[in-house]
């Protein structure tokens, strides 16, 4: 993987280029940021120029055979470890070894993925992925063999606080003093969800969220300027968002539907035993759809809101929305969001794009951020 293929991060990637340069390789690494935010595909660039010996900051004139077997994931010194699940074909004891054809063909496909993404790429939406004890283990078997080429031997682990605390006990020691030329690098989203144990023993490198500019010009090359500056904006700096976005955006129109219906329903709710009946047949229905809609529903409310927001505040510049169902007025709406609810309203549909991810039933999340609505748009500035 090239480095000029990553969006925007030029620090981060000359950084790591330097590092590797000096032959100052810090043997454990933690990176730290969104997968919209390109910390796998800096992982596999970073290990491809240190496997492969390259030179100039990029991938390109180092090894030929090394460099061609890193463009397809299939260098032996390169392992990888990511959360997984029993399956239809593998009903027990499930390995990452199971899995490396589905695991290389969907990064080169995409490295900007989401953990559900990768979930659904396996079938196993309804199941709670780990890096549990087997892995572990295999992990430790792989890393104390001699490296196939004589150089390094790297270990990326992709969503690395999916492992439990056994599992990850049994890595510290590894990853606390790993065999020579061995590099371990560690990605997670929520660095809280790992052991302290582990985070200490790493160098910490944490990716900001991309730039508005640079997702939309990355978006120029699948869609028109207007439409690409519009989904970079919503983006809230994640690749993987903006692309979610892109695909959906034919079902804009229905978000733009259901929208309008809940914040009616949730204002109405208030002491209305009737409009709440309503509210709870509104969550039933959103929950019957699958949970990458209902994530990309929620992403569509949170830009909703940050408009009106904005509307309200008189930032017309800033404002792109423009509504089309009949009888809705973004400005009439926009003062009953302000300072006084905007950030908790925000607070409350991050909570829930998390739960959705992690499987818990739409219904019991969409009727809880119903409710919860219902108080924050009566809350007063």
């Amino acid at each position: 993987m090239l480095f000029s293929e990553i969006l925007g991060l030029e620090h981060i990637k000359n950084h790591l280029i330097s590092t590797a340069d000096r032959g100052r390789i810090p043997h454990a690494q933690l990176f730290v940021g969104s997968h919209g935010s390109g910390t796998l595909p800096m992982a596999i660039a970073y290990a491809q120029y240190i496997l492969c010996g390259n030179q100039n900051g990029e991938n390109t004139e180092g090894n030929i055979a090394c460099n061609s077997k890193l463009n397809k994931l299939s260098h032996p010194d390169l392992h990888f470890a990511f959360p997984i699940a029993t399956t239809e074909k593998i009903k027990s004891k499930p390995l990452c070894d199971n899995f490396i054809g589905e695991w290389r063909e969907f990064v080169l496909t995409n490295p900007y993925f989401s953990l559900f993404d990768w979930y659904k790429k396996l079938g196993i939406e309804k199941k709670q992925g780990k890096i549990g004890n087997d892995e572990a283990l295999e992990i430790i078997k792989k890393l104390s063999i001699k490296s196939y080429e004589g150089g390094y031997k790297i270990l990326i682990i992709w969503q690395a606080e999916k492992m439990n605390a056994s599992s990850a006990n049994k890595l510290l020691k590894l990853i606390e003093e790993p065999p020579e030329k061995t590099l371990i690098i560690l990605i997670v989203e929520n660095e809280s969800q790992l052991l302290q144990t582990i985070r200490s023993r790493c160098q910490i490198l944490r990716f900001p969220p991309l730039g508005e500019t640079v997702i939309a010009d990355a978006l120029k090359k699948k869609t028109d300027p207007t439409k690409a500056g519009i989904i970079a904006r919503q983006a809230n700096g994640s690749y993987a968002a903006a692309l979610h976005l892109l695909e959906n955006a034919e079902n804009n129109q229905q978000f733009e539907k259901w929208f309008i219906t809940w914040v009616r329903t949730a204002f109405r709710s208030k002491g209305n035993k009737s409009a709440i009946m309503s509210l709870l047949s509104w969550s039933e229905e959103i929950a019957k759809t699958n949970r990458e809609t209902q994530k990309s529903f929620l992403l569509y409310c949170t830009d909703f809101f940050r408009q009106a927001m904005l509307t309200n505040y008189g930032a017309k510049k800033l404002v792109y929305l423009a509504p089309q169902t009949d009888n809705f007025s973004l400005q009439k709406f926009a003062p009953f969001v302000h300072a006084g609810n905007i950030f908790e309203i925000q607070k409350e549909l991050q909570e829930a794009i998390f739960h959705i991810e992690r499987n818990i039933n739409g219904k019991i999340v969409f009727t809880d951020l119903s409710i919860k609505l219902t108080r924050l748009l009566h809350k007063k500035e």
